[in-house]
């Protein structure tokens, strides 16, 4: 059993679970100045696809972790998605700008998991602070206090280990280990289906697939066509009361059901697996110095593509007020605001994805189509939803948390051509019309339209003359007046030092 005294076993936070949402969070912590720990269970990064699409808020995070350039090599622009009839007509369309947004990133990418997480990894590895332990299965969590006590055991070797930490995060998946430390059941929002998911190689060209996304709302058998990067394509068929796992996901079975689209001199099967997808909420996300984030927190129908995504909101909501924390730079209630903003965010995700689920099975059409507006006599077009974070009282700057307190701010190119991400770092920043300079107990940067003209373009899309950001990129407060930026500007939000790309 390894020492308890030995630095190499104490650390500022310990993060259970290895996928994007863990190498994100872990990657966002030490460049905040964080010792952190990633303990996973299995040896290496799974090789197979498993999700296929972010949006353009997820690739800010990913740019602020320092790989959104390299990744982009990686990705396809998704032009969107239509939902279609059983005789063909289009019933509702989901169109996807294919020019860069507001964002300063697409609206909607395709990708190949792997590829992300190797990037996520290699970003962490680089990075000092950063330790990581594959092989290693958490067994017992034991919060006493001032900090976790967490026992594992190497799967290759059967070597006892115990790690301390100040914080424990479990990024372990929907069978959470760690959600079950803390306790709680999940809310069940009423979906639960198997589906087929088929992942294949293509051998040779077809356009004729289309380069859409496609919902086939086939009420004998719901489908849908994903175009991913290069040669990658996915069909995901809904699976039948009547039929097992084992019998669909036979390889003659596979191609019988894939013959509307292609046949086994098109493509190579790359992967054939039922899932069951499922629809729910943890109703506890903290205990003391244990949270959960990702799937171990919420799980969401894939048809808005928006399970990854949630998890990654999860790690830049938390990240920043864990650093805080463990910095002694905030008191740990600030961690309740982590549950309070992000629970009734996914949650609007969530439902709109089973409004959806309710289009494509033919179940509710009119339901789905609360979210669309008419598009022609024949069909509507899909709009997308941006959720404002769930109420907190983080600020305390009374009057001054507007109707605009928790809603994403865009990422204007500053005067050099950079993305303003790039400038700030994973730290707040106050925004202004005119040059401000931020008050002496504020830690943070201060940009301005006079030195950054296309500032002024997001000031006028809120109608107001300063914002102060947190690291997350969302708003924590607006003002107006001299007097409001005045306080604005005075507002203490201690930061730890964070490395700025310049």
């Amino acid at each position: 059993m390894a020492s308890l005294s030995n630095s190499e076993t104490s650390f500022d936070v310990v993060i259970i679970g290895y996928g994007p949402t863990g190498a994100t969070l872990a990657n966002l912590l030490v460049m905040n100045g964080l010792t952190v720990a990633v303990l996973e269970r299995e040896s290496e990064i799974y090789h197979l696809p498993r999700a296929v699409h972010f949006d353009d808020e997820t690739m800010r995070v990913f740019q602020t972790v320092g790989i959104g350039d390299a990744l982009s090599e990686k990705l396809y622009v998704n032009p969107g998605m239509r939902f279609v009839g059983q005789n063909g007509k289009l019933l509702m369309d989901w169109p996807r700008p294919q020019e860069v947004g507001p964002q300063a990133w697409y609206a909607s990418y395709r990708f190949h998991q792997p590829d992300l997480e190797t990037l996520l990894r290699q970003a962490l590895v680089q990075r000092e602070g950063a330790t990581i332990r594959a092989n290693c299965e958490v067994v017992k969590l034991n919060d006493i206090g001032e900090m976790v006590e967490i026992e594992c055991r190497d799967r290759l070797t059967g070597e006892v280990l115990e790690f301390r930490a100040g914080y424990v995060v479990g990024c372990d998946g929907a069978r959470s280990m760690v959600r079950a430390a803390i306790g709680g059941d999940m809310e069940d929002l009423g979906f639960h289906e198997r589906w087929l998911v088929i992942d294949a190689l293509l051998k040779r060209e077809r356009p004729d697939l289309g380069d859409h996304s496609v919902q086939y709302c086939n009420p004998d058998r719901p489908s849908t066509y994903c175009r991913s990067p290069g040669n990658r394509r996915r069909w995901e068929l809904t699976v039948l009361d009547h039929e097992n796992d084992e019998e669909i996901t036979q390889q003659s079975r596979v191609w019988e059901l894939l013959s509307d689209w292609i046949t086994p001199e098109d493509a190579e099967l790359e992967r054939c697996a039922v899932y069951t997808f499922h629809s729910a909420i943890a109703a506890h996300w903290r205990k003391g110095r244990m949270m959960i984030a990702g799937d171990a927190a919420h799980l969401t129908p894939p048809f808005m593509g928006q399970g990854m995504c949630a998890g990654i909101r999860d790690a830049s909501n938390l990240g920043w007020k864990l650093a805080l924390c463990a910095h002694g730079l905030a008191d740990p209630s600030l961690l309740d605001s982590y549950q309070e903003e992000r629970s009734p965010h996914v949650r609007e995700f969530i439902t709109t994805a089973i409004r959806l689920g309710g289009l494509i099975n033919t179940l509710d059409r009119d339901s789905a189509l609360s979210n669309a507006k008419q598009d022609g006599p024949e069909s509507v077009r899909m709009r997308s939803i941006l959720p404002v974070l769930g109420a907190s009282d983080l600020a305390g700057l009374g009057d001054l948390d507007t109707q605009h307190k928790g809603r994403l701010f865009s990422q204007p190119i500053l005067s050099d051509g950079q993305r303003m991400d790039d400038l700030i770092g994973y730290a707040p920043v106050l925004i202004t019309r005119d040059p401000v300079q931020p008050g002496p107990d504020a830690d943070m940067l201060s940009l301005n339209a006079v030195d950054h003209p296309q500032i002024r373009g997001a000031l006028d899309v809120l109608g107001v003359n300063a914002v102060l950001l947190r690291p997350d990129r969302y708003i924590l407060a607006t003002a107006n007046t001299d007097q409001e930026i005045i306080r604005l500007a005075g507002t203490a939000f201690p930061s730890p030092l964070v490395a700025r790309v310049t």
